[in-house]
């Protein structure tokens, strides 16, 4: 019942920018949190960013922290992660995490949903 479109991943050269979309719909009562991971070959995937909706809060991982930033349009349900000074190291496949409440028929319920994912990939 919840989709998530994720968008916006391609091939730029170091120190380019890149800004990736996750567009969430379906029966959703309220999106409560959303973030952003990454998996590279042959290792774990690991986490990003995150943002709080309710109040706007930001959480960022140290390896992207001063160049990434985790967005929001609550009006179309869109979380948005602004990638600056691309390094080599930031290749890797990009997901967005959707944490949201549902409604059923007897009550409401805490979800999570994963998006695609969408390739990044930074030339040296």
């Amino acid at each position: 019942q919840v989709q998530l479109v994720e968008s916006g991943g391609g091939l730029v050269q170091t120190g380019g920018p890149l800004r990736l979309s996750c567009a969430a719909s379906g029966s959703i009562f309220r999106i409560n949190a959303v973030g952003w991971y990454r998996q590279a070959p042959g290792k774990q995937r690991e986490w990003v960013a995150t943002i709080i909706i309710s109040g706007g809060s930001r959480f960022y991982a140290d390896s992207v922290k001063g160049r990434f930033t985790i967005s929001r349009d609550n009006d179309k349900n869109t979380v948005y992660l602004q990638m600056d000074s691309l390094k080599p190291e930031d290749t890797a496949v990009y997901y967005c995490n959707n944490q949201v409440t549902i409604a059923t028929r007897f009550q409401k319920e805490e979800r999570t949903y994963w998006g695609q994912g969408t390739q990044v990939t930074v030339s040296s």
